[in-house]
C-alpha cells in the first residue's frame, strides 16, 4: 500500500502580457516586469509591475537610512507611514479611476 504525502496543485497557467519579463519571475500564475530602480542620496526605491490572477499592482520596495538618535528616527518612520498612507489614499481615489464618478466642474459650461 502506497501512501501518498504530498499534495498535487493544479494551475491554470496564465498568458505573459506585453510588458512581462518572460523570464524566472514569472510564475504559473503570476507575471512579472523588471524593476525599475530609482536613487536619491542614500535612499533607493524599486518597483515592478505585478499581474496576479487578473488584477495589475506595483509592488515598490524602498530603502530609507534611519537617523542614529531613536527619537528622530521614530519621527522618520512616523512620517513615512503618513505619507505612505496620503500616497495609497491619493492613487486609490476614485476620482482617478475611469468611469468612477463624476466630475461635475469639467461637465460646467464656460458663461462668458
Amino acid at each position: 500500500m502506497s501512501a501518498r504525502t504530498t499534495a498535487r496543485l493544479r494551475r491554470a497557467p496564465t498568458e505573459h502580457t506585453g510588458w512581462c519579463a518572460r523570464d524566472h519571475t514569472c510564475g504559473i500564475d503570476t507575471h512579472r516586469a523588471r524593476p525599475v530602480v530609482t536613487a536619491r542620496g542614500t535612499g533607493r526605491a524599486v518597483m515592478t509591475r505585478t499581474r496576479a490572477g487578473d488584477v495589475d499592482y506595483a509592488e515598490v520596495l524602498i530603502r530609507i537610512p534611519l537617523h542614529r538618535n531613536e527619537n528622530t528616527a521614530r519621527t522618520q518612520l512616523a512620517l513615512l507611514l503618513r505619507l505612505l498612507g496620503e500616497l495609497l489614499d491619493t492613487l486609490t481615489t476614485s476620482h482617478l479611476l475611469p468611469g468612477r464618478t463624476r466630475r461635475p466642474a469639467l461637465d460646467r459650461r464656460h458663461s462668458a
